[in-house]
């Protein structure tokens, strides 16, 4: 019985012990003094643990924390969370930036020297007889310049016309004695397609041109629409319910006294998957983009890229006015025959005296004979600036390639070990104390965050904004996926009906890119540029036969969901 009892007591004594230890408050010291090393004040902040009933956020244990604490606790994790992302996708973002600014400066670069050189080449061959009708070429690489920068430009017949252009003044300056009305050019240019004045070169430099300026002008405006998604995306929407979870899980264990305790890891990712589940959403639409975006880079290293093509434009033309020239005399007879005997010009020139003024024949020049730019820049160097692009092509396809399910591989980026996060399973922060967390780590997206045990999302209200660069890269992959088979989109141009899609309407951070909600082109648009014209968005009016037809189109689309393209 006595032994009984002096057990009875000791266990007594024990638990009285340990009941009198854990009532016992603890020291806030290491508390005080992270807190203070986030740059708070500690103004109010108690030197031992206090009751937690206030607390609405972490556990209501014994704390370290008051209500005004746990508020601006709740802000600093809101913060960091808001830098975690940014930091996590700084290196994708920048790629973009960096690489849309080289591009666009290469390609308008490489057609302001081939201008040059066409406008040095044909001074040397013609003097006065090409500056007179000088106005023909500069208009072409005029509007071919307003295609690549987002102008209402149809290639095809821009190129028509330009070739329509120069066969009537070619018509005149080749039969000088007589006189054309325009009556009689418009039915010279009516017959051109079956003539044939200048052989197979502008079929030939059409098709070309086309596809190397589509292919260039779709690739660097993909490149601004994944950086303006990239940075909108990166900009996080953070939900109330997102930031409490944030808190439990950064700052909590400073309330229990254990501010150096860092969160499991698949703790944290839960935490994650919660807070980022709408860009997650945004990942397979972006994974299709990117796939587009590397198969238009396949086409600026092939046959159509814009080098092979603009580079020598000069020499292709001057073959085809080679091949008029040569053929002038059947060329003249066939054309009388169908429009009718000219009338003579009256004016006394002979055909011998033009003849004498025309008969230079135009010559490439040699490597070393290439004319040079204004400031003195070779094409030779231009040619070695391209070679640097081709390798930056090779670059940028492996940066993109690195970018895909970026954002559904982004939760896992920011709890990586080491980083936020701690290795040791059972020495971790799991919500309530330090031991090993145990709930699944739930899956991507925000349709699966209905079981996340961390953070209680609305899964039927998606974020807006996330909707919004979703279409964003769904119109620019259609664009791509047409570019790569050299074919091109166009759009009406939104300002003709007052849209308020482009810049100057008002549009807040919450807005899409220009490309996007009302089906508009979105522009390219260098970094240095200040044409207003070309810096509107959506600058390209549809060439097809119906716009009404074109308009359906692009709502069935763009704004039904659509099979993805693989």
């Amino acid at each position: 019985m006595w032994r009984l009892q002096g057990i009875v007591c000791t266990l007594w004594l024990l638990l009285s012990t340990a009941v009198g230890g854990e009532s016992k408050a603890r020291s806030c010291s290491e508390v005080r003094q992270a807190y203070h090393a986030k740059g708070f004040s500690l103004v109010n902040v108690p030197h031992q643990e206090i009751s937690g009933e206030h607390l609405h956020v972490c556990p209501q244990g014994y704390t370290c924390c008051t209500s005004d604490m746990e508020d601006k606790l709740n802000q600093q994790s809101k913060l960091e969370f808001e830098k975690l992302v940014e930091e996590s996708s700084h290196n994708m973002r920048v790629t973009f930036v960096s690489r849309h600014k080289k591009f666009d400066e290469f390609f308008l670069e490489l057609l302001d020297n081939s201008e040059r050189s066409l406008n040095s080449m044909f001074t040397r061959t013609f003097g006065k007889l090409y500056m007179k009708n000088s106005e023909v070429f500069q208009d072409l690489f005029t509007e071919l310049k307003r295609y690549y920068t987002g102008g209402n430009v149809n290639l095809e017949e821009m190129l028509n016309d330009f070739w329509s252009r120069l066969l009537e003044r070619m018509f005149q300056l080749l039969n000088s004695q007589y006189h054309f009305t325009d009556d009689y050019l418009e039915c010279v240019s009516k017959y051109s397609d079956q003539l044939k004045p200048f052989g197979d070169v502008p079929r030939k430099l059409k098709a070309q041109v086309t596809r190397a300026l589509i292919a260039a002008r779709t690739f660097v405006q993909g490149l601004m629409v994944g950086r303006e998604v990239a940075n909108r995306v990166a900009k996080v929407n953070v939900a109330p319910a997102c930031v409490r979870a944030l808190t439990r899980m950064l700052y909590c264990p400073y309330c229990r006294s254990m501010p150096g305790l860092k969160p499991c890891q698949n703790y944290c990712q839960n935490v994650m998957r919660g807070c980022l589940a709408n860009q997650a959403d945004l990942d397979p639409e972006w994974n299709v983009f990117i796939d587009a975006m590397l198969l238009v880079a396949d086409r600026l290293q092939g046959p159509f890229s814009i080098e092979a093509v603009i580079e020598p434009i000069d020499i292709k033309i001057s073959e085809a006015i080679m091949t008029m020239q040569d053929n002038s005399v059947q060329l003249s007879a066939k054309v009388f025959q169908r429009c009718g005997p000219p009338k003579a010009s009256g004016t006394g020139r002979s055909a011998r005296g033009i003849s004498d003024v025309f008969s230079a024949r135009f010559r490439p020049f040699p490597p070393e004979g290439r004319p040079t730019t204004a400031t003195g820049t070779s094409l030779d160097r231009l040619r070695g600036v391209w070679r640097t692009m081709q390798h930056s092509v090779i670059d940028i396809k492996e940066k993109l390639k690195v970018s895909k399910r970026f954002w559904s591989n982004l939760p896992d980026d920011v709890c990586a070990e080491g980083k936020l996060t701690e290795s040791d399973e059972e020495q971790c922060w799991n919500s309530h104390t330090k031991a090993r967390y145990f709930p699944e780590v739930v899956k991507e997206g925000l349709t699966n965050q209905v079981n996340n045990p961390e953070v209680n999302l609305d899964i039927t209200r998606p974020d807006t904004l996330i909707r919004q660069q979703i279409m964003a890269l769904r119109v620019m992959t259609n664009k791509l996926k047409n570019a790569y088979n050299g074919n091109d989109i166009y759009f009406q141009d939104s300002s003709d009906e007052g849209s308020t899609s482009g810049s100057g309407s008002g549009c807040s951070d919450g807005c899409t890119t220009e490309a996007v909600l009302v089906g508009s082109e979105a522009p390219v648009i260098g970094a240095d540029r200040s044409d207003e014209h070309t810096a509107a968005a959506g600058k390209t009016l549809s060439h097809r036969p119906s716009l009404l037809l074109m308009v359906t189109t692009v709502i069935v689309t763009f704004i039904a969901i659509q099979p993805r393209w693989r």
